[in-house]
């Protein structure tokens, strides 16, 4: 697999991960479509519908979703909107694959459980880098 597909690849991933935990943004921030317009550009740009300076866009916007979630305490509100976030900033640079795994873990109610499905559903043609920076950062 070569280097693009394999950031494709990991949009996708991103975009699984960010999608398994945006209920709990949107089951509290209601009428805030940002960050599940974020996890739709990640798949779009991986789908080659989109650009990347479109998903990046997304990505922005999202993390302001989460800025404004946070700023109301909503914490595993605004982790969920981050990972979203991050899933899209994917089209970017690929290393945001891991953070939006990362931020998900923060936003589950069961951080381990929620590794463990990450985990499991790792494209084998991803690194198994991604796995050890996931669970280094579920240790935290």
């Amino acid at each position: 697999m070569n280097g693009n597909s394999m950031h494709m690849v990991a949009a996708l991933w991103a975009s699984d991960i960010a999608d398994h935990v945006l209920p709990t943004f949107e089951s509290i921030v209601l009428e805030n479509a940002r960050p599940r317009m974020a996890v739709q550009a990640a798949r779009d740009w991986a789908q080659g519908k989109i650009l990347m300076k479109d998903a990046r866009k997304a990505a922005y916007a999202a993390h302001r979703a989460a800025r404004q979630a946070h700023e109301l305490h909503f914490g595993k509100t605004a982790q969920a909107a981050r990972a979203a976030g991050h899933a899209a900033a994917t089209a970017h640079v690929i290393g945001h694959a891991a953070h939006s795994a990362n931020y998900a873990i923060r936003a589950a109610s069961d951080p381990t459980s929620e590794l463990q499905w990450q985990q499991q559903i790792l494209p084998g043609s991803l690194p198994l880098l991604f796995c050890a920076q996931l669970s280094k950062w579920a240790m935290t």
